[in-house]
């Protein structure tokens, strides 16, 4: 018996920013397609901190590191974990280099995956921005942040209930920038199959929704409409006092 033919399948794709109730916009997000590999993206997501405008100095540095690295990666030849630790570690440097000569403290976070031409998928963040996986509406993964009540919930003393609105809920336990090499974390998807979404988001996004919400809009929409609705909703519910939001998604869809 022959092996069935694999059927067509496209991605689709949609970023979305938002300043939030804040004074600056320091949040970076990019999904990037590979010049000559179909099928090949990187998505990155940074959400930048450190005074007006060292937010914002960290989190450019890290998209425009993911621009250079991933114009010289190869699928066939590179190993996508690898690439993604080289971003992670160079962005590091460059929002280092950058505080020499600011006088704020560039620090970032970063959530990063790969999408392979096979559809294989690597992963990478550091801090609390999140990559999660969907199998329809439901959450199959997602990232473990880098922060002190994900060290309670690790512990625990917090379930993620009490997390979310615990006082120092936005105290990081590494991210990039700082002194300490950041807290790097790489895990890898085998396959990520037609009817599957790979969402990156800002803690400005993620915290005003539960894993099942965000996979009911991520599965119920196109992404460009799920992107407005999860941006819209927090909003709502942050009754003016949210952070800057960000998100990049992307969906595999069988093409019928």
């Amino acid at each position: 018996m022959s092996a069935p033919t694999p059927q067509p399948h496209r991605l689709l794709a949609a970023t979305a920013l938002h300043r939030g109730d804040r004074a600056y916009q320091q949040d970076q997000v990019e999904i990037l397609t590979h010049a000559k590999v179909p099928g090949c993206v990187l998505a990155v997501l940074a959400d930048g901190m450190g005074g007006k405008s060292g937010g914002r100095k960290a989190s450019d540095q890290v998209v425009m590191t993911a621009r250079q690295i991933f114009e010289r990666y190869l699928p066939a030849k590179d190993d996508p974990a690898e690439t993604l630790k080289q971003l992670v570690m160079e962005s590091h440097l460059m929002i280092k280099l950058t505080a020499i000569t600011a006088e704020e403290e560039p620090h970032s976070t970063v959530a990063a995956f790969l999408l392979g031409p096979a559809r294989d998928c690597s992963v990478a963040h550091a801090g609390d921005s999140r990559v999660y996986h969907f199998r329809g509406a439901e959450m199959l993964s997602r990232t473990t942040d880098h922060s002190y009540v994900q060290r309670l919930i690790d512990e625990g003393k917090l379930n993620e209930e009490q997390a979310n609105s615990h006082p120092q809920a936005n105290l990081l336990t590494g991210c990039l920038g700082t002194q300490a090499d950041p807290p790097l974390t790489i895990t890898h998807i085998d396959k990520v199959e037609p009817g599957d979404t790979l969402l990156a988001c800002s803690d400005g996004l993620w915290h005003y929704f539960s894993p099942r919400e965000l996979g009911a809009i991520v599965q119920g929409l196109p992404p460009r409409e799920a992107s407005e609705m999860l941006v819209s909703k927090a909003r709502q519910r942050a009754r003016g006092g949210g952070d800057n939001l960000s998100l990049a998604l992307v969906r595999v869809e069988t093409i019928v």
